[in-house]
C-alpha cells in the first residue's frame, strides 16, 4: 500500500510513500491500530535511500544496542542508533538488528511541525515503516511533544481502578500482569505503557509489542514500583521522592534541557494527582487481596 494511518495511545500517525518510496506494509502487531480516518497527529513521509547528514549537524546522543542474557545486560554494538540536532530538526539514523545487513533509517523530524521525513536504506520494495527500533523512537517523541510520559510497566484494571506496577527487567511487571489476569483483571499492557493526562484525567494505554496485541487503555488511580519480596508491604512515597523513582523508570533522553525540564514538569504534576510507594510482593493471589484491602 502506499499509505495507512495508525491510532496508537490516542496519537494518530500517517504514514505516506513519497512517489518513489517504497510499497508500506505494517506488521502484524499493528494491525488492530489500523486507523480508517483522515486527520493525523503527525505525517511520515516514506523514501527510499540514505540521507546526507548535513555537515553541521551535531551528534548529541548515541544509544549502544545491548541484550539481555540471564538478567545479564551485554552490550552488542556500539552504535544502534543516533541523535542529530541541525538547528531546529532531530536527525535519527538507527540500525536495524533484527533485518538484513545494510538497512539504515534516517528519520527527520521537528518537536514544531507535524511532518517529518523517513529514508529508508537497503529496505527493499516492500517494508514495514514502523520495524523496532523506529516505533518506540516515533512514540517516544510523540509524548515529548505532548508532555506525555513513557514507561516501563505492567497496567491492569480491575473493579474500576488502574494500577501501574513499574521497574526494570526482573522485577516482576509479567509476573504482576500473569497474577492478575489469572482472576479475570483487564490487562493493559505488561511491558511499556504511555501516561496521558485526558481532560484532566490521567489514563494508561498500551504499545503494540507483541503480535496478539490489541489497543487497550484504562485510568490511572495507583502507581506501584514492585520488588520481589516474602511478605507484601507497601511504602508510599511523596514530592520528590516520588518523582525521582518514579523517572528511574521512564524512557527518556537526556540531551535536550527543555526536554529534560518539560519531561519532570509532567512526571511532577501527575505525581501529585496520582499516589506513588514501593510495593514488595509475593508473587501470589495474596499480593491482589493486599492490594485490594490497602488501595
Amino acid at each position: 500500500m502506499r499509505n495507512y494511518n495508525l491510532n496508537i495511545a490516542g496519537y494518530k500517525i500517517r504514514f505516506e510513500s513519497s512517489d518513489d518510496g517504497p510499497e508500506l506494509f505494517p506488521a502484524e502487531r499493528f494491525t488492530r491500530n489500523i486507523w480508517y480516518e483522515d486527520d493525523y497527529n503527525v505525517l511520515i513521509r516514506v523514501h527510499h535511500g540514505s540521507y546526507d547528514l548535513p555537515e553541521e549537524a551535531e551528534r548529541v546522543f548515541v544509544a549502544p544496542y545491548t541484550v539481555e542474557i540471564k538478567g545479564i545486560k551485554v552490550k552488542k554494538r556500539e552504535n544502534f542508533w543516533s541523535v542529530y540536532k541541525h538547528h531546529s530538526d532531530l536527525i535519527i539514523v538507527s540500525n536495524f538488528p533484527d533485518s538484513c545487513p545494510g538497512k539504515k533509517a534516517y528519520l527527520k523530524l521537528s518537536l514544531a511541525l507535524r511532518e517529518w521525513d523517513l529514508w529508508l536504506q537497503e529496505a527493499g520494495y516492500e517494508t514495514d515503516p514502523f520495524e523496532y527500533p523506529l516505533d518506540g523512537l516515533v512514540l517516544y517523541y510523540l509524548t515529548a511533544i505532548n508532555d506525555d510520559i513513557m514507561v516501563h510497566a505492567s497496567g491492569i484494571y480491575y473493579d474500576g481502578h488502574g494500577y501501574l506496577f513499574s521497574g526494570v527487567s526482573g522485577k516482576g511487571k509479567t509476573t504482576m500482569a500473569g497474577i492478575w489476569d489469572n482472576i479475570g483483571a483487564r490487562i493493559i499492557h505488561d511491558d511499556r505503557l504511555i501516561i496521558r493526562n485526558i481532560d484532566g484525567t490521567y489514563r494508561m494505554f498500551n504499545t503494540p509489542v507483541y503480535k496478539n496485541d490489541a489497543p487497550a487503555e484504562s485510568p490511572l488511580d495507583k502507581i506501584y514500583l514492585i520488588e520481589h519480596c516474602h511478605e507484601n508491604k507497601s511504602v508510599p512515597f511523596k514530592g520528590a521522592s516520588a518523582v525521582s523513582h518514579l523517572v528511574a523508570n521512564c524512557i527518556q533522553y537526556n540531551y535536550n534541557p527543555e526536554m529534560i525540564a518539560r519531561f519532570l514538569g509532567s512526571v511532577s504534576i501527575m505525581c501529585s494527582v496520582v499516589p506513588v510507594a514501593t510495593l514488595f510482593f509475593r508473587p501470589d493471589r495474596s499480593i491482589i487481596d493486599y492490594i485490594l484491602r490497602h488501595e
